[in-house]
């Protein structure tokens, strides 16, 4: 089994919510990085791009249906490079580089361009269909963060809790404390540091 590697690598700035990058569409954004990495990478050959995985966890607007081959149309990648999206709510973007890795490793691809995209302050309020002929109610649910469209069995079976309120609940179940977590987090910063330092991340 051969070696993935990570070539190169870039990303935008993380905005707060309502922030400085609330006016940027997602997929707006998503395209910066890969049109970052054909301006500095011009002697590569991007029509060999095999594909590109993006994670998105939203996909209720202006990220719809598959952000990852919107960017790549947006980043004027050859049009015949595909792209597809996955979902694993906040691990989606981890997810993305690994199934690319995983895809070189088994000698189905050769160059892969991974990675995430998200936009929680232009995430839309979303309507459900009536459900019956000439039906005077709505249903209407903000898709910034947590569930939509709840299945009542689902909720029944297991909750339906947001991404924020299960991280407190693992953190409570696993006595994970806010100092395990910071220090977790100073840790891979000062990792990323001293690799820096070492030349690790130099471009040859």
């Amino acid at each position: 089994m051969k070696e993935a590697f990570i070539c190169d690598a870039v990303r935008t700035p993380i905005g707060r919510y309502g922030g400085t990058l609330s006016t940027v569409r997602a997929d707006d954004l998503g395209a910066l990085p890969i049109a970052a990495l054909i301006a500095r990478n011009a002697n590569v050959d991007w029509a060999r791009v095999d594909d590109i995985i993006y994670g998105c966890a939203n996909q209720a607007g202006e990220d719809n249906r598959n952000v990852a081959r919107m960017c790549g149309l947006l980043a004027q990648l050859p049009v015949d490079v595909p792209g597809t999206t996955v979902n694993r709510l906040c691990g989606s973007g981890m997810d993305a580089v690994g199934m690319a890795a995983r895809a070189i490793k088994c000698n189905e691809a050769e160059l892969m361009i991974a990675g995430g995209v998200e936009s929680m302050s232009r995430a839309p309020f979303v309507m459900g269909k009536a459900e019956s002929a000439f039906s005077r109610q709505a249903q209407i649910f903000d898709t910034t963060i947590g569930w939509r469209f709840v299945n009542p069995l689902m909720k029944k079976l297991y909750d339906t809790h947001s991404m924020p309120q299960t991280a407190d609940n693992v953190a409570e179940q696993f006595k994970v404390s806010r100092e395990d977590q910071d220090a977790f987090a100073l840790r891979s910063q000062q990792r990323w540091a001293a690799a820096n330092a070492a030349g690790k991340f130099a471009m040859s």
